[in-house]
């Protein structure tokens, strides 16, 4: 008889079984808190409602997580096939909701998946949470731009507290670069809570945060040509200790209510977009 998701044993438990021990190559350290998994899957929005996408499941603490708190399909991505004894386990006992795709997140197209509006969460691997970030907020702003009918609803990611900050810093704050505009100018973001590295096996050197980030459409129909101020945020933040005058001289900034004498730290996201959009 199949067993339902929470008559499975603990995971350090199936993990022992399988021989399982966490990669360094794909920057693995996993969750095995219940309370802390249980917490990152109910705060996903929307989560009884529709899909959820998960990157790096591992031994499937946060994947059981998102199916305990009435996630109606679970589609983990995952690219280490070693977890599949694991991970076989918890699709038998999912009665249907999960389906697991091992290839490489950063590969995969997530168009293809059959799904429409969707909700994405996952404890990222430490070394390619930033470029998966972003290939996200790529996705979300094409989908709009396009009017497609898949739509990112949210994304709800663990990454390491340095790169959190960098996400919702605001202008003037040091962490604030290229992430913070870009992930500011697509979406709504926010720190939920601080993760210790305790709760991690095994234990980064760093702590961790979880944040929620919301795409939103109307702040997406109002930046233009996205690639332009990538470029510009680009040749702005690249010199960030120099003067913007001195970075782009000949620009009128006048026109932006700047004096040329700021630092790309000190330009709000709206003023990047203006920028760009003055530039041929």
């Amino acid at each position: 008889m199949t067993m339902k998701i929470e008559s499975l044993p603990p995971v350090s438990e199936m993990m022992r079984e399988c021989g399982l021990e966490p990669k360094k190559q794909f920057g693995q350290n996993f969750l095995f808190d219940l309370n802390l998994t249980g917490r990152i899957a109910r705060s996903v929005p929307n989560i009884k409602k529709i899909p959820v996408i998960e990157v790096g499941p591992g031994p499937a603490g946060l994947t059981r997580a998102l199916l305990l708190a009435g996630a109606p399909r679970v589609i983990a991505i995952e690219k280490d096939k070693t977890t599949a004894p694991i991970l076989s386990r918890v699709i038998d006992a999912s009665n249907g909701r999960l389906e697991v795709i091992y290839d490489d997140a950063l590969k995969v197209d997530f168009g293809a998946l059959g799904v429409t509006e969707y909700a994405i969460c996952a404890n990222l691997p430490y070394n390619v949470g930033t470029e998966l970030l972003l290939n996200w907020l790529h996705l979300s702003y094409e989908q709009i731009r396009n009017h497609k009918s898949e739509i990112i609803n949210s994304m709800t990611l663990m990454f390491q507290r340095e790169v959190a900050q960098r996400i919702v810093a605001k202008p003037g704050d040091a962490q604030y670069g290229r992430l913070s505009v870009l992930t500011s100018l697509i979406a709504d973001a926010k720190i939920l809570f601080g993760v210790p590295s305790t709760a991690f096996v095994p234990r980064p050197k760093v702590e961790s945060a979880v944040v929620q980030i919301i795409p939103n459409a109307e702040k997406m129909k109002q930046i233009g040509d996205l690639s332009k101020i990538e470029n510009i945020t680009a040749k702005l933040f690249g010199q960030r200790r120099k003067m913007i005058r001195g970075i782009m001289p000949g620009m009128d900034w006048k026109q932006f209510g700047l004096s040329g004498t700021e630092r790309a730290q000190e330009l709000t996201p709206e003023t990047f977009v203006k920028i760009a959009k003055s530039v041929v």
